[in-house]
């Protein structure tokens, strides 16, 4: 599909498959053009150019009431005068089912949310964690072939935020539908999710697993927007068929997997290595045999309750983060600022993405 509001080019020629019953995340920051996806999955937005099918069936021209799927949206949009059981019965009985179907079915909408005690009540009397599940059951209760959540959880705090990632996860195991989750939260996207699809500037940048994006991302752009990536430039050289060489540009000579250099031969790179896969020395210590070994010195240290964050400046002069676990009672002090340390790290845990002309 494309999308154009005018002159400006939100969707670029995206192409994208969801298989029934998968949790599958749009991911990207705010303007990426994923909630213009969702629109124009949902029939809210026409596309340009392009066609949405649903079980086979074009559905493009479809308005939303005349496709088979539900939206939530982040403002719950419940009505104020109705009880929870009517918020949740309103569109069967719009639809004509009958009395005792929708007592059955809005029951069973109910129990899936956890919350069939709080039937009689109205909205104004539940928490914004409760208004949300109900605007969940509101659309399950029509037994959608996909449900879209458009930021569903952004309205509430961190602790419920949390609390709710595990249930919608729950839920979407237990009845089987398509979920299509809108989201610039990587952490909520990485806990739900059995695909993420990375979004930017109208276009996937790259969609997997939680585990393929962030251990294996493509792009820097990937790299740094799922969790913190140390990057550096370098070029690679030559391979022996399980390891390639790649030189940074002060000349430290390190290692990456052949499979990830083999496109990028020759060419300018940028090689990273995620902050907990890191280990700290110092200056002169041994490292493990064929370890990655970069030479830097601190700038700060912070104690983070679970690990210790360490900025260290490379002898490249690129500023690298390195977590390390606080499983002994480490000090924060334990690698002062100014010392001269060592970075090492296991050559498989390397990336490798392109540099392009702005460096990303």
């Amino acid at each position: 599909m494309t999308k154009r509001f005018g002159d400006v080019l939100v969707i670029d020629s995206l192409d994208l498959e969801i298989e029934r019953g998968a949790f599958y995340a749009l991911l990207g920051p705010s303007g990426c053009g994923k909630t213009t996806t969702l629109r124009m999955i949902g029939g809210f937005e026409l596309p340009t150019e392009g066609r949405v099918l649903l079980a086979g069936e074009d559905v493009t021209n479809n308005p939303p009431h005349k496709r088979d799927v539900n939206t939530v949206f982040q403002s719950y949009a419940l009505f104020p005068h109705l009880s929870i059981e009517k918020n949740v019965a309103f569109g069967l009985e719009r639809k004509g089912v009958s009395k005792s179907e929708t007592k059955t079915r809005v029951a069973e909408a109910l129990e899936t949310v956890q919350l069939p005690h709080l039937a009689k009540r109205k909205p104004g009397q539940l928490s914004g964690g409760q208004q949300q599940r109900v605007a969940l059951a509101r659309a399950l209760v029509n037994r959608p072939r996909a449900l879209l959540l458009d930021e569903p959880l952004g309205a509430l705090d961190l602790r419920l935020r949390r609390q709710l990632q595990v249930e919608l996860k729950r839920i979407q195991q237990e009845v089987g539908i398509t979920f299509i989750h809108v989201t610039h939260d990587q952490e909520e996207a990485m806990s739900m999710a059995d695909t993420i699809a990375v979004m930017n500037r109208g276009q996937i940048e790259q969609a997997g697993s939680a585990t393929d994006l962030y251990e294996r991302p493509t792009t820097a752009f990937v790299a740094k927007f799922l969790g913190i990536s140390n990057l550096i430039d370098a070029e690679v050289g030559a391979g022996d068929g399980t390891m390639s060489k790649v030189t940074t540009h002060d000349g430290a000579a390190l290692h990456a997997p052949a499979n990830r250099c083999a496109e990028h031969a020759g060419t300018p790179v940028r090689i990273g290595v995620r902050p907990e896969k890191v280990r700290l020395h110092k200056a002169g210590e041994a490292t493990p045999p064929g370890a990655n070994v970069l030479r830097g010195r601190v700038l700060l240290s912070s104690f983070l309750g679970v690990s210790l964050q360490y900025v260290i400046e490379a002898a490249g002069g690129e500023e690298l983060t390195v977590y390390c676990q606080n499983d002994d009672g480490v000090a924060p002090d334990a690698f002062g600022a100014g010392q001269e340390v060592q970075l090492s790290w296991d050559p498989r845990h390397t990336f490798v993405v392109a540099r392009g002309e702005d460096g990303e």
